[in-house]
C-alpha cells in the first residue's frame, strides 16, 4: 500500500482532498494520510495558537514587578497579566536563594 501512496498524484485526488494537498504539498499530504487516515483531526484557529505564543512572550518579559508595563505592552488587563505570570511567580518564590542549601542536599564531606 505504501508504494501506491508514493505514486499518488494531485490529479488522483477529489476536490476537497486536492485542495488540502495543494495547501500543504503532496509530501505533507501523504504523511497526513499515513498518520491520520480515517480519523477526524482538529486544526486550531490562528488566534488560539497566537494566544499561546503571546502568553509565553509575557512570561519571558515578566520580572516579578512589571505588571503595569506588560499590561500596556500587550493591551491586556492587569488581572490577565497576573494570571498568565502566576506560574512564573510561584516557581520564583519556591526557588532557593543564591547560595542557600537545601536540607536534602548531600554534603560534600561527612561531618565528624
Amino acid at each position: 500500500m505504501d508504494s501506491l501512496l508514493e505514486k499518488l498524484q494531485l490529479e488522483d485526488l477529489e476536490d476537497d482532498q486536492r485542495a488540502l494537498a495543494e495547501c500543504i504539498g503532496m509530501e505533507a499530504y501523504r504523511k497526513l494520510v499515513e498518520n491520520y487516515a480515517g480519523s477526524s483531526i482538529y486544526i486550531c484557529k490562528p488566534d488560539r495558537i497566537a494566544v499561546s505564543v503571546r502568553d509565553n512572550m509575557i512570561r519571558a518579559d515578566f520580572n516579578g514587578y512589571n505588571y503595569s508595563e506588560l499590561r500596556k505592552k500587550y493591551s491586556l488587563s492587569e488581572s490577565t497579566i497576573r494570571r498568565i505570570t502566576s506560574s512564573v511567580l510561584t516557581a520564583a518564590k519556591a526557588a532557593p536563594l543564591p547560595g542557600q542549601i537545601s536540607l536534602f542536599d548531600k554534603a560534600d564531606k561527612a561531618e565528624p
